[in-house]
């Protein structure tokens, strides 16, 4: 039976596919006792901070960061994306004219992977982005961990920012080339009137 080539490929086969089995439970071994716990903690924490510091208060931070193009585009989608974690990050729009909204969601949309490295319960759905950018790293030079972590958020910041004003000014040429300056001008007024939704009949 050994000198049998089927039953020699039904054994390996058998195997290998249970195998493959041993290697999953491994890895939610794995999982269960160091990436779940870190990230219930982390959310659990950052879920106390933002009631205790307040919902009107971390209203008006959001409020002010979109007052300033810089600003909205980085300071913005870090703290929605920190506070409240994706997907719920994008509802910090509502703070902002509408004709901004477009450039806040692209900014914070890229911010998604780069702020896992730093604060993974922020995007945990999408944390294998961080691991598999960061595996070749901890096999090779698990000590320069940090500093890769602290540059992929850093170089994070700086493209979310550069895609914030090309989709703003993207945005203001749509705008103008569809006829809808009226609507938008609309949009500012009420805005302006303290209607954050910005919706007009």
């Amino acid at each position: 039976m050994g000198d049998n080539p089927v039953m020699r490929a039904i054994t390996w086969f058998a195997e290998h596919f249970i195998g493959l089995f041993n290697e999953a439970a491994k890895s939610f071994t794995s999982l269960a006792t160091g990436i779940i716990p870190l990230l219930m903690v982390m959310l659990t924490a950052m879920y106390a901070i933002t009631t205790w510091i307040g919902e009107e208060r971390v209203n008006h931070a959001m409020q002010w960061a979109g007052r300033f193009a810089i600003t909205r585009y980085t300071v913005m989608p870090f703290l929605a994306m920190l506070l409240l974690t994706n997907p719920m990050a994008y509802t910090f729009g509502r703070f902002l004219p509408e004709r901004y909204k477009p450039a806040f969601y692209d900014a914070t949309v890229s911010m998604c992977h780069p702020i896992t490295s730093l604060f993974p319960h922020a995007n945990a759905g999408e944390i294998f982005v961080w691991t598999g950018v960061s595996a070749g790293v901890m096999q090779v030079a698990p000590g320069k961990y940090a500093t890769l972590a602290i540059l992929y958020f850093l170089v994070g910041l700086v493209v979310i920012a550069i895609r914030g004003f090309a989709t703003q000014w993207m945005t203001a040429i749509l705008i103008k080339r569809g006829g809808h300056e009226e609507i938008f001008k609309k949009y500012d007024e009420a805005y302006a009137s303290g209607h954050i939704q910005g919706g007009v009949a």
